[in-house]
C-alpha cells in the first residue's frame, strides 16, 4: 500500500450552485439540464449555458414560444414530453436575462441554479426572482 495521500478533489464551479453550496437537482421528471441528468451544470459546449433552474410559469411557458423555443409541445421523437406549469426546467442564462427585461421572467430554484450564472445575472436579480420558500 502506497503511504502517498489521497489525491484531493478539486470541487468544480459546475458542481456549486449561485450560493456556493452544492448543486441540488432541478429535476429528473422531465430529465432536464445540458448533461440531461437533472443538474443545471453548464460547460464550454453549451453556447445556451442552461444553468439557471427554473419553476416554468404559463406566461413564461408563451413568452418562450413566441420567442422561438417552444417549450410546451411535446416532441417524442426526442424523448421530451412538453414542460407544463409547475415544472422545473434548466433554461439559458441569457434567455432568463431577457426574459427578466421584458417582465417575464419564472421562479428561481438558487439551490439548483449553477454558480457561473452570476456571469451573466446579479445574484441580486435571481434573489429577487427566488421560488418561495428558497433563499
Amino acid at each position: 500500500m502506497s503511504s502517498e495521500p489521497f489525491p484531493e478533489t478539486e470541487v468544480q464551479a459546475s458542481d456549486l450552485n449561485v450560493l456556493g453550496k452544492p448543486l441540488d437537482v432541478c429535476s429528473c421528471q422531465p430529465m432536464t439540464g445540458w448533461f440531461r441528468d437533472g443538474h443545471c451544470r453548464t460547460d464550454v459546449g453549451d453556447l445556451g449555458r442552461h444553468s439557471v433552474c427554473c419553476v416554468m410559469t404559463e406566461s413564461f411557458l408563451s413568452y418562450s414560444k413566441a420567442q422561438g423555443n417552444d417549450l410546451s409541445t411535446p416532441m417524442p421523437e426526442f424523448s421530451f414530453p412538453g414542460l407544463q406549469p409547475g415544472d422545473h426546467w434548466c433554461v439559458c442564462a441569457p434567455r432568463w436575462k431577457e426574459a427578466h427585461e421584458d417582465g417575464m421572467a419564472p421562479p428561481v430554484l438558487l439551490n439548483s441554479t449553477e454558480s457561473s450564472t452570476v456571469e451573466i445575472i446579479p445574484l441580486e436579480i435571481l434573489r429577487e426572482h427566488a421560488h418561495q420558500g428558497m433563499s
